[in-house]
């Protein structure tokens, strides 16, 4: 393994808040932007593998576990300098058990 950072954000399945579209921007916003800026000069340059876990009391469907992770997604691949979808990074999705209480992201990278 080449990084593990972590990162200190509460990540919520998209599909299930009822929220104002501003709201949910702003978050997204955020999330991309402290996932850009806490990375910086701790990841390798792609091929690589990325995985992401999200750390809370309770656990989400894998398909509300990767909308939760989106913006978080975003960011990284904006700091490696690619597109989410470039061949290069392979994404994986992860969940652990915190206590209550206890949010995070850990975002693992090996080299591809």
């Amino acid at each position: 393994m080449i990084a593990s950072i972590i990162l200190p954000l509460r990540t919520v399945s998209l599909a299930n808040q009822r929220e104002h579209w501003g709201k949910k921007a702003r978050r997204a916003k955020s999330e991309r932007q402290a996932a850009y800026l806490l990375t910086k000069g701790k990841l390798p340059t792609p091929p690589c593998v990325v995985k992401l876990v999200r750390v809370a009391p309770r656990e989400l469907d894998d398909d509300n576990l990767r909308g939760s992770m989106k913006s978080i997604r975003d960011g990284i691949a904006d700091r490696l300098g690619i597109d989410d979808r470039d061949p290069l990074v392979t994404w994986e999705y992860g969940q652990a058990q915190g206590k209550p209480k206890e949010y995070a992201v850990l975002v693992e990278v090996k080299a591809g």
